[in-house]
């Protein structure tokens, strides 16, 4: 008989099935391994873009206030207007006074500079105009305008809560031409005593698209330039304001001087639409300045929670009729909490919209979602906190 080797079918058949088993086996292992490599770095991606954008607001946040250190008027900001405001201002663009936006902030301060002086003269008379400075300690050697250049934010204010910023568009000496940010110019008394100073303007807000899946963090620089976007994929943004509950009282009567805000005026002169020795946080009573804002919440010195409502009631400053004005009690402002939350940039990792996801994506399968991620953090201004 002839000698037969080799397999028969049916173990053929066995053999197969078991190597297609394992085969699938082996694939249903490496399956999630796979999907970990297009989550992990997008997870990265998200972590590198919250720590940009909450990096960059706090570097301007807790700058805010900070105001000029040489020649008259130094200090903090908060001694003459609020650095701190609930919306966009500063151009043509600018939000309404008395709005309140729960995503949108806009701060100023002073930063290193040698541009700090008082006007020499009048002040501008009108949106585009000339004006000349004086050249005081601190101001470059031979510069008579005090280091101020094109393209230069400057701004305007005087002890009354008056401000105003400015465009610096051309340098001819002994003079400056100035350009008004907004388009709600209105003429201001600004004279001899008002400061000049370089300034820092910036405004944080969220931008959102639907339509086109756009989602931003924005910056706007207070000038004439345009918004440019600092992180994208931003899908919640969110300010919440801490304050002194004490109003601003008088310290000495003879110097009329403040806790904190404008300076009143001498109880025999007037200042805006103010009767006689009153502005917008101080009022007279029975002769005596005393306090026209309320003392929050218990009072004592816990910072208290201002919402939409105190911070878009009025008293305004500088007073009701003015274009610029803004809530009085804006000065109170001690602390900003700032919430940043980042989506996925692929929709394939985000499922249905949920407390997981802000804007929903494409992904039904659990396993493969990569959530938004989202900060909170706090702020003291160090320059809006001088006198606690």
């Amino acid at each position: 008989m002839r000698d037969e080797s080799g397999f028969s079918l049916l173990e053929v058949l066995v053999s197969t099935s078991i190597m297609l088993v394992v085969t699938a086996g082996i694939f249903g292992v490496l399956n999630p391994s796979n999907g970990a490599y297009s989550q992990e770095p997008e997870v990265a991606d998200m972590q590198q873009r919250v720590r940009v954008g909450s990096d960059t607001v706090y570097k301007d946040l807790v700058m805010a206030g900070a105001g000029a250190y040489n020649g008259s008027l130094s200090g903090s900001l908060a001694y003459f207007f609020a650095p701190i405001l609930p919306y966009r201002n500063g151009s043509a663009n600018d939000d309404p006074p008395g709005t309140f936006k729960a995503n949108t902030i806009t701060l100023m301060y002073v930063p290193t500079t040698t541009s700090q002086t008082t006007l020499s003269g009048n002040g501008p008379s009108q949106g585009s105009s000339e004006v000349k400075v004086n050249r005081e300690p601190g101001c470059p050697t031979n510069d008579d305008l005090c280091g101020f250049s094109p393209g230069m934010q400057a701004l305007i204010y005087d002890d009354t809560g008056n401000y105003d910023t400015f465009t610096v568009t051309n340098v001819q000496t002994p003079a400056m031409h100035l350009q008004h940010n907004s388009d709600k110019w209105t003429y201001t008394n600004y004279n001899s005593t008002s400061k000049i100073v370089q300034i820092s303007s910036h405004t944080y807000y969220l931008k959102s698209d639907p339509a086109t899946q756009t989602y931003q963090l924005m910056h706007y620089d207070g000038g004439i330039g345009p918004d440019v976007p600092v992180v994208d994929n931003v899908v919640g943004l969110n300010f919440d304001y801490y304050g002194e509950p004490q109003p601003p009282q008088m310290l000495d009567p003879t110097k009329l001087t403040t806790t904190y805000g404008p300076h009143p005026p001498d109880l025999s002169k007037a200042v805006g639409g103010f009767p006689n020795g009153e502005n917008c946080v101080i009022q007279v009573q029975a002769g005596f300045q005393v306090a026209r804002l309320p003392v929050l919440g218990a009072g004592g010195s816990n910072l208290v929670k201002l919402d939409a409502t105190n911070l878009t009631d009025g008293p305004w400053c500088p007073d009701a009729a003015n274009p610029n004005r803004w809530d009085a009690d804006l000065l109170r402002v001690r602390k900003v909490v700032v919430t940043l939350r980042v989506q996925s940039a692929v929709a394939a990792l985000r499922g249905p919209a949920s407390t997981l996801f802000t804007v929903g994506g494409t992904s039904q399968k659990s396993t493969a979602w990569v959530p938004d991620q989202e900060i909170r953090f706090q702020v003291t201004p160090r320059n809006m906190n001088l006198g606690r």
